[in-house]
Parts: C-alpha cells; sequence; structure tokens
C-alpha cells in the first residue's frame, strides 16, 4: 500500500470530458487523460482493504491493489506486466467497461470508489506510449490449428491466448475488417480505433492470422472447419437484436440500433456502407431511441454529431432512484440512476413508457405512438389516459439482443442450445460437438466487454488443455 492515509487525504476525481458544444462536433474521444501527477494521487487512494473486493467486482480478476500501488510508486513498468498478467486488451476496458470493480470498492461504501478505471486506462496508455506493442511469440510450437470464428473481445483475447500457447490461429471474421463489435458497435467518440490496430498487429506478430471478410456458416461450412482444424472457437457474439413487432413497424425510418452504428463507424472508417442498405443518418430529423442502455446511448450521441434536431430516449422500465436502496446493498451493483456522456449531450429522457404503434403517411414514419406503464404484481400494465404521439422521423431499436445469430455454422454443426437459444457449454468451454469451443455472448448471452474478455481467456485455456490430451484431441 503506497499511503495508508490516501484515501483520506486525497478526494475522489474524475477525468475531464472536453465540453459539449466542442465535443459534438467531431468523432475524437471525449475525454481529456488525466495526468501522471493526477493519476499517482488517484492511485494512491487504494487502502489495501484486506480483502479486495474489487476482484469480486471484476470478471477478469484483474490485480487491482498492485497495480494501484506500482503506479504509486512510479514502477510504471511493472504496473503494465501485472495488468497485462490477466487483461488483454486494457486499452479497451478502460474506455469502455463500465467498472464493477469500483461498484465493489471498499471506499464506493461513502460512495467515493478508487477511480480504477482511469488508472488502468493511464497504465494501457503508458504501455502505447513505448512506441508499437512487443510481440510475445511462444517459444514452443506445438503444431496444432485452432479456428477462431468471430473476431470481436472473446474471439480477440481467445485467440491471443491461443497463440502464446503455442498453437496457430486462424482467425475467421464475416466483416471486411477485424474488431467485431469493437470495430462496428462502439463509437469513435468512445473509443477510437487506431488502438484496435495496434493490438492487431501484436497479435500477427504472435502468430495470428487474420481472415476477414469470410462468412463462416456461408462460404465455409462447418464441417470444413473440423476437417482443417483440430479445435474451433466459435465467438460470434450474440446479434440478434430484439425487434418491436407493433402496428407501424413497416414504415420507413425504423431501423435496428446495430444498422445505424455500423453505417456511421464505416464512415469513420473510409469505409463504403453496404450498397444494399438504405443509407440512415439523423441529420435534421427528430430521432427517438427505444431503450436505455449502453447501445441506445451510442445512438444518442452518434444521432447528436450527425446533427438530429431532437433526441428522445425512451425506456421501459421505471426511473431507477438516485441513491441504493435498502434491498441493494453494497458490494453489489448499484441500480441507481445513470447518466452517460451522449445522455448528457442534450436528450430528452422518460422511463416507464411503451410504445404502441409506429404512424405515418405514405409509408414514412412521422410520429409513434406511446403509453405509460406501470408494474403491477410483476406485470405490465399500461395507464389510462396517458397515450401521446411523439414526432419522429427516426426511430433507432435499441433493445437489446435475443441471441446469437441462426442459420450457419450452428446448425450446420449440430450443435445442443441451452432455454434461452445460446449454445450450451460445459466450464471448459467445450459443446455437445467434441473439439468444438463456445466463449463469450454466443454461450453466455449478451453481456459486458470485460465478460467477453474473460470468457476467451478461460475457454483458451480449456481448448489448451483439450489439445495438449492425446487421447482426447484429433490427431494434428
Amino acid at each position: 500500500m503506497g499511503d495508508p492515509r490516501g484515501f483520506l487525504k486525497v478526494p475522489r476525481e474524475e477525468e475531464d470530458e472536453r465540453p459539449v458544444d466542442e465535443r459534438v462536433q467531431d468523432w475524437r474521444e471525449i475525454v481529456e487523460h488525466a495526468s501522471a501527477e493526477q493519476v499517482k494521487a488517484q492511485a494512491s487512494r487504494c487502502m489495501d482493504c484486506g480483502i479486495p473486493f474489487c476482484h469480486q467486482g471484476c470478471p477478469l480478476g484483474n490485480l487491482i491493489p498492485e497495480w494501484n500501488d506500482l503506479v504509486y510508486r512510479g514502477r510504471i513498468g511493472e504496473a503494465v506486466a501485472r495488468l497485462a498478467a490477466t487483461n488483454n486488451f486494457p486499452e479497451v476496458t478502460g474506455r469502455v467497461c463500465p467498472a464493477p470493480c469500483e461498484a465493489s470498492c471498499v471506499l464506493n461504501i461513502r460512495d467515493e470508489p478508487v477511480t480504477i478505471k482511469t488508472v488502468e486506462r493511464s497504465i494501457a496508455a503508458q504501455e502505447f506510449a513505448q512506441g508499437p506493442l512487443v510481440p510475445r511469440p511462444a517459444q514452443v510450437r506445438t503444431g496444432k490449428r485452432v479456428a477462431v470464428v468471430g473476431s470481436g473481445p472473446a474471439g480477440l483475447a481467445a485467440s491471443q491466448q491461443l497463440a502464446r500457447a503455442g498453437h496457430s490461429v486462424v482467425l475467421f471474421e464475416r466483416d471486411d475488417r477485424i474488431g467485431g463489435l469493437l470495430r462496428y458497435g462502439i463509437p469513435d467518440f468512445k473509443m477510437e480505433k487506431g488502438i484496435l490496430d495496434a493490438r492487431m498487429e501484436q497479435m500477427q506478430g504472435e502468430g495470428v492470422t487474420f481472415r476477414p471478410g469470410v462468412a463462416i456458416g456461408q462460404e465455409v461450412p462447418g464441417e470444413q472447419l473440423l476437417h482443417d482444424f483440430d479445435a474451433v472457437v466459435l465467438t460470434m457474439g450474440a446479434r440478434a437484436p430484439r425487434d418491436l413487432p407493433i402496428p407501424g413497424r413497416q414504415l420507413r425510418g425504423i431501423h435496428f440500433a446495430m444498422e445505424f452504428l455500423v453505417q456511421q463507424n464505416r464512415r469513420i472508417a473510409g469505409d463504403p456502407v453496404d450498397a444494399t442498405s438504405r443509407p440512415i443518418v439523423a441529420r435534421g430529423k427528430h430521432v427517438v431511441v427505444i431503450g436505455g442502455g449502453d447501445t441506445g446511448s451510442d445512438c444518442v450521441g452518434t444521432s447528436f454529431r450527425q446533427g438530429a434536431t431532437s433526441v428522445t430516449q425512451l425506456e421501459l422500465m421505471p426511473k431507477p432512484s438516485l441513491v441504493r436502496m435498502p434491498a441493494n446493498p453494497w458490494p453489489e451493483w448499484p441500480l441507481v440512476l445513470r447518466t452517460s456522456s451522449s445522455q448528457e449531450e442534450g436528450a430528452a429522457r422518460d422511463w416507464a413508457i411503451s410504445t404502441r404503434s409506429f404512424q405515418g403517411p405514405d409509408g414514412q414514419l412521422t410520429g409513434l405512438e406511446t403509453v405509460r406503464v406501470t408494474l403491477d404484481g410483476g406485470k405490465m400494465q399500461h395507464v389510462a389516459g396517458t397515450e401521446q404521439v411523439l414526432p419522429a422521423d427516426l426511430v433507432l431499436l435499441a433493445m437489446g439482443f435475443v441471441g446469437p445469430e441462426r442459420g450457419g455454422v450452428i446448425e450446420q454443426l449440430g450443435l445442443v442450445l441451452d432455454a434461452r437459444g445460446n449454445i450450451r457449454t460445459e466450464a471448459s468451454g467445450a459443446t455437445s460437438v467434441p473439439g468444438v469451443f463456445a466463449a463469450g455472448d454466443v454461450s453466455r448471452g449478451q453481456s459486458l466487454v470485460v465478460w467477453a474478455i474473460a470468457d476467451g481467456r478461460r475457454v483458451a485455456a480449456g481448448v489448451d488443455a483439450w489439445l495438449r490430451k492425446p487421447a482426447l484431441a484429433k490427431a494434428g
């Protein structure tokens, strides 16, 4: 512990954000990184509490007290190494993770947790500032070949861990760039994509072969993977969106959130938008985002930067409380009202509201009819007399995802699914088909980036153990 009284002397101080009127004019990251002195002071607040509840909160089990102490002492190189011991992509989690570790921090008992996310981002930035990321190739190659399908955070983490274990890894991605939803789902104002490119270069130096633009299950059937590789890891995510099948759904101007976000990320990258898709642009429009989660928030910030006339975000559930309630004690995740940086940019927000129909003449959306709802005995009930029509030229459906997309490799391989429609796996990640493993959202359902990385690492260990058992693994 660097300073036993640090948490008593130093107040919690988060990183500054660029002014709203400035940042909505561009697509650069909104956070202004803290200075080395500020980060050192914040790291000093880690109180070496004896039982590090932050470990319980972090799916990766990051060694948070250790690298906080190293940052406080100025031993940045060692801090980088300790962070890399549990997290393949701290430059990502330091930007987009909701920081469940901070929710579990002992200092969060009084709502002043250590700024763990800020310290993590700073450590990652130090590694990138030293120049190209140094590859860590395996000293001994096993001769085993592994196919990883899907290049989101789970696929990337699994690929890197397997390559470092000595296996030959080929990472397949149906899109034309590697990164999955890290590349095409997260807006640049939250995470610029240069950090992904730098990490890809490191992984290539470690022996990972990238195959973008290959749709497994279409161009390459699942059976071909089983023939060509000793093991297969499926990490395609849970990208089937939840729809809203109500009257008027067919009107022009209603789109899934990911259609909207992917198009904008492709524009920023200089890539052409899919010629079969109609351009979705918020400029000059009244935008309504249905869904109050992170994806909906990303739609809000993107709409403002595209020049929307107004942005309204609707949430079906009741408005959360401002403080923890007795039934939600520390160190549980606090079920309280949160306001994202995008929502701070001027979005109108409303809770406990349901959409009954979409309206508009000549096939074009002009508004949506809503009604207030209340929970009665665990069931949603409409509140009579609260119907209203909101003007809307563009509606973005951001109500989450229902599971992995179907009609491809899952059916071709005959994989057993769980009750929610995700791939059923054992603790090792093994599926019902020998040699086929699954990690991330495709097996656990829609979740956080940090959980996907943790799953990728866990399943990579399961694959490695399976490949090293000659009686079980397929001959190379």
